[in-house]
């Protein structure tokens, strides 16, 4: 499975398209280098998953209970806002209207590697939530997450 890191700036053409950074793209799985899933999810951005990692995230969503209201209405909008996609020959990624205008996009695009996907941000909307999410903040939140309390120690 694919981890990924690191931020990445690259113009989006006229017609929607931007090209997936190179330092991303080689750390796919070869079989799922050019296929994807392109999802409009909780944050002002869009998320992509190459194959092999959005089957694990999907696994995880087909677990949801269907007898549970909020289960079928999260089941519901994560399917509904999701596309497969397919990298063209220039290794382009070709975003619809809908998902340029969730994320703000419009002619740059920030990739955001985030472990198992790929956040694709407008730089007003990222610069926006660095604001919000204070370096304060960021420290108090990885004490209370990360911190040694919150993991076991390893079995000897």
């Amino acid at each position: 499975m694919a981890s990924f890191k690191g931020e990445y700036e690259n113009a989006i053409d006229n017609k929607g398209r931007v090209c997936l950074p190179a330092r991303l793209r080689k750390i796919v799985n070869p079989e799922f280098q050019d296929k994807y899933t392109i999802l409009i999810g909780k944050e002002s951005c869009l998320s992509l998953y190459p194959q092999d990692n959005w089957k694990i995230f999907e696994k995880g969503i087909s677990r949801l209970n269907p007898a549970n209201k909020f289960a079928g209405k999260l089941k519901r909008r994560i399917m509904r806002n999701s596309v497969d996609i397919v990298l063209d020959n220039q290794n382009r990624i070709a975003l619809s209207p809908k998902q340029m205008a969730h994320a703000g996009l419009n002619d740059k695009a920030i990739f955001i590697g985030c472990n198992d996907h790929i956040e694709i941000w407008s730089p007003e909307y990222l610069a926006k939530e660095d604001e919000e999410f204070t370096d304060e903040m960021f420290a108090e939140t990885f004490e209370k997450i990360l911190g040694a309390d919150v993991f076991l120690p390893d079995e000897q």
